[in-house]
């Protein structure tokens, strides 16, 4: 038995199960109605006490019922997938929205992470990113192109170095160049150059773009880039980002790089300034 069907064969155990819970609920203390219809045709005698799902002859009478009703009507269970699937998301995302406006402060004005665009946009943009991440390389020119073209966007950028140590050293090195006032240079340059993100790289970009190198080392490893790192992993967390690169418009979330984000970036914004944000952003 493969997985897919294991899980088939769990989930209609368990609508099994609950469907004759609940019917067996139902028929407590049903009087006079000798026969109840399921959906499928099939029918089910309820005595004058109604059932009694502790003797197994009824359990089981009610159990073939429900399941003939049920193979008889699979889409029964493919409207009971759809509708918890539903409910899940509509939970995950209020969940989420809730977890944006209890970190708001952090993930929109945290004075830890570089801004781009305007710093007194009236929607604010934020980018959860790792340098390793072919997503993410492929998502910039759209991001620096929102950047770029709609004057009242603030982008905050939060390095999230999700892929091991080579991505910790590569943003360490960009957090490190902002402390010269390169870093969007070096941020750039790590997604476009060819290879591997890792120090090495970061620190031939540094070089060519002319920075302090020794106080350049000495910056990556200050307590405050820790601190920033420390910073994003929390809010990464609270929030329930899966994965890179992982994008907030308000309290609006784009998950991943689609080949039309930034069309969905640029309708984002724009809900953002007609509606506004159903939570603090």
């Amino acid at each position: 038995m493969n997985v897919k069907t294991g899980l088939a064969v769990a989930v209609v155990a368990a609508v099994v199960s609950a469907a004759v819970t609940a019917a067996g609920l139902m028929l407590t203390g049903v009087i006079g109605e000798n026969k109840i219809e399921m959906a499928g045709g099939g029918t089910v005698t309820a005595t004058p006490g109604g059932l009694d799902l502790s003797k197994e002859e009824d359990r089981q009478a009610l159990l073939d019922v429900v399941h003939d009703d049920l193979i008889a009507n699979p889409e029964i269970l493919v409207d009971m997938s759809t509708e918890l699937d539903k409910r899940q998301q509509d939970a995950q995302e209020a969940m989420q929205k809730e977890a944006i406006g209890k970190n708001a402060e952090k993930l929109f004005r945290s004075p830890r992470s570089f801004t781009a665009g305007n710093p007194e946009g009236d929607v604010t943009v934020v980018e959860f990113f790792d340098y390793n991440c072919g997503y993410c390389k492929r998502a910039l020119p759209d991001v620096m192109r929102l950047a770029e073209t709609d004057p009242h966007v603030k982008l905050v950028l939060k390095d999230l170095p999700i892929f091991g140590e080579d991505s910790e050293a590569a943003a360490r090195v960009a957090l490190a160049a902002g402390k010269q006032g390169k870093y969007l240079e070096v941020h750039q340059r790590l997604f476009n150059d060819p290879g591997k993100a890792n120090e090495e790289k970061g620190l031939e970009i540094a070089r060519d773009l002319g920075l302090d190198m020794d106080k350049l080392k000495a910056d990556m490893t200050d307590p405050s880039i820790g601190a920033t790192l420390k910073e994003n992993e929390e809010l990464a967390q609270a929030i329930g980002l899966q994965g890179t690169p992982l994008y907030l418009i308000g309290d609006r979330m784009i998950a991943g790089a689609p080949t039309d984000l930034f069309d969905q970036l640029e309708n984002e914004v724009d809900q953002i300034r007609e509606n506004g944000c159903t939570t603090t952003c």
